[in-house]
């Protein structure tokens, strides 16, 4: 007689973005081929999908920003635009027949935890229906964050966030104000400069800029990486490992970064010649906030056309953005380059779990996962791209993988063992923030700069705080005493020391 093949459980992934795609992959690989994705756009792709604006690429080499398990040779530059990243993962989810998993333009209203069933209540927009497990892919990127400012309504011309471009409008002869100066302002900043009659950037604080060196990979070389795969594969690695040599610069007590600063500011000099040189040199040291990578950036600045504001904005009017001094700029005009609401992860979305618990108010002072994918009183419910797994030097993508390849390790061990729920325990989650914490007061990131890396409380919770080879060691295996679980037989009303356990 064959041996009994164990269903798969019923899993729903949220989003079809970069992370959701590889962790379904992976998931169906495994004969976990169960599986719903649901998308709020009307395509894959995440981030990429929605950001369309001029100048829109990666700031990651194209060879790296690609799965380990799906390369593409034939990239074209080096750091990929967004039109072919994108085309990518359409290919990828073509090339595993992906499509017929997800429902596209549907959006997640809420996912709520079952007890006495070990198993999540997901709303949509569509309706609701129950899953074993649930895998977010939002990520951290993926809600546009605008500033309240007073008079912002009463503003009468076009105005848009760069992650929400509004490609029907014609910027040629306008006077268009951009706020923000962050990592998407920096790529469409020199494209609006060249179109606008005149153009006024308001920014906080300068960034640390490095010359990008993008540029094309001819042919012969894409044709070299298709026919020797192993070249191309070569190539990945001297990227990743070159990346990877980064993360010492991102250490307080780096002397390297003291001297790169030096350079920097040394190279910037017939810059600071034209602009002042708090409008390009910053007050707070490198790696603190996301350093950023443009060879046309201080170009677009100094051309006659291009005003860089330091002041402060107080409020908008209907025709004009004016600054704490009171001057007004006339514009007709305003795009938001002021970058995504980065440490509400999961909002606005309600996730309840054991008990009640809402993890919106679980992460009132700041979110928290165990190893970035768990979070304690929340079974089944797993995230990729969550706190403290962003990077401030290598490749997402490469973080992704370690994630989906543990998820898809937790979920076989559900079906396998019978596991009505796996969670992960709460001193076990405490202890591995404590180091992460503790890991993170050793970076730049803790030092003086307004960055998406911390909350309003000073504390990192987005970025990884290690190389991501310390990150891969750690995602290799389950630690089967961070964890309880609970078999389906077990009676949905457990004993006082048990619930004592695992709440």
């Amino acid at each position: 007689m064959a041996p009994t093949v164990e269903a798969s459980p019923r899993i729903a992934i949220f989003g079809a973005g970069a992370a959701g795609i590889c962790t379904a992959i992976k998931l169906i690989e495994a004969g976990l081929d169960d599986i719903t994705m649901f998308e709020k756009s009307d395509g894959v792709g995440g981030t990429w999908r929605a950001n369309t604006y001029p100048g829109a690429a990666c700031d990651v080499p194209s060879h790296l920003y690609s799965y380990s398990f799906a390369s593409k040779g034939d990239w074209t530059r080096k750091f990929a635009q967004q039109p072919e990243i994108l085309a990518y993962f359409e290919e990828i989810t073509d090339r595993y027949g992906l499509r017929r998993l997800i429902r596209f333009n549907t959006e997640v209203r809420s996912a709520t935890f079952d007890e006495n069933t070990g198993t999540w209540r997901v709303v949509t927009d569509a309706g609701a229906e129950d899953f074993d497990v649930v895998v977010s892919g939002l990520g951290q990127l993926n809600r546009a964050y605008v500033p309240e400012i007073d008079g912002l309504s009463q503003f009468a011309g076009d105005m848009f966030h760069s992650a929400h471009w509004d490609h029907s409008v014609d910027l040629s002869g306008r006077r268009v104000a951009v706020v923000g100066n962050g990592a998407s302002a920096l790529q469409f900043i020199p494209h609006v400069a060249e179109q606008a009659s005149e153009l006024t950037v308001f920014q906080r604080s300068a960034n640390w800029v490095i010359d990008k060196r993008d540029g094309e990979y001819p042919g012969w070389r894409q044709r070299m990486f298709a026919r020797f795969p192993a070249t191309q594969r070569l190539h990945r690695w001297s990227i990743y490992w070159r990346l990877e040599a980064n993360f010492a610069l991102l250490r307080r007590s780096s002397r390297a970064a003291r001297l790169l600063e030096r350079v920097i500011t040394r190279a910037l000099e017939p810059v600071t010649a034209v602009l002042p040189s708090e409008a390009v040199i910053p007050d707070y040291p490198i790696g603190c906030k996301r350093i950023l990578l443009s060879s046309d950036y201080y170009a677009a600045l100094m051309r006659d056309n291009v005003h860089v504001e330091l002041d402060h904005i107080d409020h908008i009017e209907p025709d004009a953005v004016v600054t704490v001094d009171g001057r007004r700029h006339e514009v007709d005009t305003i795009i938001w380059g002021t970058g995504f609401r980065s440490t509400e992860f999961l909002a606005p979305m309600t996730v309840i779990g054991r008990d009640g618990r809402d993890l919106n108010e679980a992460w009132a002072k700041g979110a928290v996962a165990y190893l970035g994918v768990a979070v304690a009183g929340f079974p089944n419910l797993f995230m990729l791209y969550g706190p403290n797994t962003n990077l401030g030097h290598n490749s997402i993508i490469f973080m992704i993988e370690q994630q989906s390849r543990y998820i898809v390790e937790m979920v076989k061990e559900l079906r396998d063992q019978h596991l009505a729920w796996i969670d992960v325990r709460r001193d076990a989650m405490d202890r591995y923030n404590v180091d992460v914490q503790r890991r993170a007061g050793d970076t730049v990131w803790v030092a003086s700069c307004d960055s998406w890396y911390k909350n309003e409380h000073g504390i990192v919770t987005n970025n990884w705080p290690a190389f991501t080879v310390t990150y891969w060691k750690r995602m290799r295996g389950i630690r089967r005493g961070d964890h309880v679980r609970r078999h389906r037989a077990v009676a949905a009303t457990t004993s006082p020391e048990l619930r004592h356990e695992i709440v």
